[in-house]
């Protein structure tokens, strides 16, 4: 019964998805179609449903989410994206295809402060896309490189779809899972950086010739305010002044300031930002009461259990069982986007990473990698279509220069999901966790 139980809950919301059904929808479609095949009540499923689909937004903690987006939005609108750019640009110095170079490390500081990899897609595409087209360089190759490492953002603090993980793990430390992003969140900027840099020099890219047009002091002094946003948020959740919902106020409030001071966000714009906000705020709160929906009717028919002991099955090495949650995770990234991806995995792999001793930490680290992987890869990555309408660019022109890069990534995946050190060393160096491996 939990084999059919588990073939009709798949294949029916991957049936929604081919029929072009929006994702919420299709997961409350194949939760209801499960559960009157499993024989449900109908009114007590009614009634359940309904209370686990306001249970589920009930929540103090889900308020971050919308704060940290429109705060990522701010930046973007508000002048602090081309000061990061400048910074970026000035620490890369000159090395070929410095400007693909400057890019990475752009996104990396843009999600360190608004922690949305689609936002940086969008912003650094739209600022270093027009610069690499005036130096020659190829902008399937340039959407590329800011394609494949946007996905940083989502890693590096503070970052929105960590905080989704923590609520759907059942109260994993905000802190813990923060500081842990850092190191794997700059693995995976180095790997696109250095492919990056050896795809600059095969093309034949050359390094800069020409000093920048501003000095030193102004670059660093304009860069500093937005990089204290960093400080100001992860100094206030780990000294415990705020949590994660507090924080994102406070970057909302900060970076809004700073949007004000340099003059770049009118009222309209303002009001745009706002509606943005609001409208993906709202599809990720239907999506999470939609996946309320479907973890009740999966924890009824003991899907998360049957899914656990077939892996089980396959084999008891930790090693082997982590490769192949990997696969499939990458695999469902290809065609899930990350919020929905975050909430239905969340609880069918969780319980068998624990019962093989992963932190909850080391585990929501690695699911938020994959499925950031997962992005930039089509036919649904979300960082890949965004990049690819900024860049003004085919998917099929980008896939050539994406696939090198795609493999670095997946190398830094896997230095962060089998050495736990990399993900679990400065949260414990802090002391957020109990021990740094397993």
């Amino acid at each position: 019964m939990v084999v059919q139980a588990t073939l009709m809950l798949f294949l029916s919301f991957f049936a929604m998805l081919l029929l072009g059904v929006p994702i919420s929808a299709g997961i409350g479609i194949a939760s209801i179609i499960t559960a009157f095949f499993s024989g449900m009540d109908p009114s007590i499923f009614a009634l359940t449903a309904a209370q686990r689909c306001f249970s589920g937004c009930d929540s103090f903690s889900l308020l971050a989410l919308p704060f940290f987006s429109l705060g990522g939005n701010i930046m973007n609108k508000g002048g602090i994206a081309k000061r990061l750019v400048k910074l970026a640009r000035l620490a890369v110095g000159r090395i070929p295809g410095y400007l693909a170079a400057t890019n990475v490390l752009a996104n990396m500081f843009f999600g360190a402060v608004s922690g949305s990899s689609v936002a940086a897609t969008s912003a650094m595409g739209s600022i270093m896309g027009p610069l690499e087209k005036d130096e020659g360089y190829d902008p399937n190759y340039s959407a590329a490189v800011n394609i494949c490492s946007a996905p940083t953002g989502i890693l590096i603090p503070p970052s929105g779809p960590l905080i989704l993980y923590s609520i759907t793990a059942g109260g994993v430390s905000v802190a813990a899972l923060f500081m842990g992003g850092y190191i794997p969140g700059i693995l995976m900027g180095l790997a696109v950086m250095g492919i990056g840099m050896f795809l600059a020099n095969k093309l034949g890219y050359k390094a800069a010739e020409s000093k920048t047009e501003e000095s030193v002091g102004k670059i660093l002094i304009d860069a500093i305010p937005s990089l204290l946003a960093v400080i100001i948020v992860m100094g206030g959740i780990l000294s415990g002044k705020f949590t994660a919902t507090e924080a994102g106020v406070v970057l909302c409030l900060y970076c809004g300031l700073l949007a004000v001071i340099y003059r770049e966000i009118t009222f309209k714009s303002f009001y745009e930002l706002l509606a943005d906000t609001m409208e993906s705020s709202a599809t990720i709160l239907f999506l999470i009461a939609a996946s309320s929906i479907m973890s009740y009717v999966m924890s009824y028919t003991g899907i998360p259990a049957a899914i656990s002991n077939g892996i089980m099955s396959i084999s008891s090495n930790r090693y082997v069982i982590l490769l192949i949650m990997n696969v499939f995770l990458l695999v469902m990234g290809m065609f899930l986007d990350l919020t929905p991806a975050v909430l239905i995995f969340t609880p069918i792999f969780l319980p068998i990473t624990r019962s093989i001793g992963m932190s909850d930490v080391h585990f929501g680290i690695m699911l938020i990698m994959n499925l950031g992987i997962g992005s930039v890869t089509p036919p649904v990555g979300s960082c890949l279509f965004v990049g690819c309408g900024v860049g003004k660019v085919s998917i099929d022109g980008v896939t050539k220069y994406i696939v090198p890069l795609f493999v670095g990534m997946v190398v830094a995946l896997m230095l962060v999901t089998f050495i736990p050190f990399f993900p679990l060393i400065i949260p414990y160096l802090t002391g957020l966790v109990p021990s740094f491996w397993w």
